[in-house]
């Protein structure tokens, strides 16, 4: 460990100086591309400099020990300081995990009704209603790209994509298959329903990660069959892709302009190109250093939600939590900080064996 946190550092001073380069500064891009690897191993090097320097003030406590007038004093240096480098290695194995390259990235949401009818298409609609709330807390914007509602007002599908400041990081083991268990309100014998609803969280690509032929892709126009009042109704606004080589449909019909709903299919559509090419390379990974967590297998069954014991489970990690009310208003912290946890734990075993 020690050999690669020093490794770390030199790359970190080397550059410290070439980023202050007057002659890299003039390169724009070169610069940023520094300055981006220099941001991304800073929180390691610096820690690393605190733990060098506590080692140090320890082994300066250990020879002042010899002094009988400074004995006293010296102790409590040295065993103040001993105490202080555990945490502080745990905190260096934790900052070398690699972090995951799509962690900064805004995403693109899709929740589906899956068994259960109209009650799974009022879940997916609860779903949505949660993963909204909790973007408001977190001051992220959340755009609609596309929706089938339902008579209920439901969904049997909605499309959404959410941007701000670590979206991706937060959201992204949400996907799986949600699972709820409740009366619905069309039951007038008050029996339990079991429905699901699947998630899919994908982080959003620029166009540079992801080439597409434009002869790969045939264009439909079709009108909205969503809200929006006469405009929509009598205008071909709606945009439907076909990536012909994967078979990948991609549609969007919320925006007036059918220029806006073309720009929100192309960025549906590498999305899903990209997370392909991010499962076939998740998927080469050794099974020892890859997440026990699982953030991205839709057929995954990862959370009940069950209504009459105003309990959410995360079957993954084993984690309930009795506040029913608050967490479908986007109190999901405590459950997504404890998901990060188990995951990281996981990467850190996978890094040690």
């Amino acid at each position: 460990m020690f050999d690669k946190l020093d490794a770390v550092e030199k790359r970190y001073e080397e550059l410290t100086k070439m980023i202050s380069d007057p002659e890299i500064i003039a390169n724009q891009s070169e610069w940023q591309k520094l300055m981006k690897e220099h941001a991304s191993i800073e929180d390691v090097a610096l820690k690393y400099r605190d733990y060098k320097k506590v080692k140090n003030d320890m082994e300066e406590a250990k020879e002042m020990m010899e002094d009988k007038e400074l004995k006293e004093l010296a102790e409590a240096d040295y065993y103040e300081n001993k105490e202080k480098l555990p945490k502080l290695e745990e905190e260096l194995k934790v900052l070398l995990i690699p972090k995951d390259p799509d962690d900064d990235k805004n995403i693109i949401c899709e929740i589906r009704a899956g068994a259960g009818g109209e009650e799974a298409a009022l879940f997916a609609g609860t779903l949505f209603r949660m993963y909204n709330m909790y973007a408001e807390r977190k001051h992220w914007k959340v755009e609609v790209l596309n929706e089938n509602e339902t008579g209920l007002g439901g969904y049997k599908e909605i499309s959404f994509m959410v941007t701000g400041k670590g979206v991706y990081s937060r959201l992204k083991f949400e996907s799986g298959v949600h699972r709820v268990q409740r009366v619905p309100d069309t039951e007038s014998s008050g029996r339990i329903h079991t429905s699901t609803a699947t998630v899919a969280v994908l982080p959003v690509v620029e166009d540079v990660e992801i080439e597409i032929n434009p002869a790969d892709i045939k264009m439909e126009v079709f009108r909205s069959s969503g809200a929006g009042g006469q405009h929509i109704n009598k205008t071909s606004s709606a945009v439907r892709l076909i990536h012909e080589p994967s078979g990948i449909v991609v549609e969007c019909q919320t925006e007036r302009s059918q220029f806006q709903n073309r720009e929100n299919a192309m960025k549906m559509l590498r999305t899903k190109l990209y997370e392909i090419e991010k499962s076939k390379q998740d998927n080469a990974i050794s099974s020892a250093r890859k997440s026990q967590v699982g953030s991205g297998d839709r057929s995954e069954k990862i959370r009940t939600y069950n209504y009459p014991q105003g309990r959410i489970t995360d079957h993954r990690i084993g984690m309930s939590i009795y506040q029913m009310e608050n967490f479908l208003n986007g109190d999901l912290d405590e459950m997504i900080d404890n998901l990060i946890a188990a995951d990281r734990a996981e990467k850190l075993k996978g890094e040690e064996e």
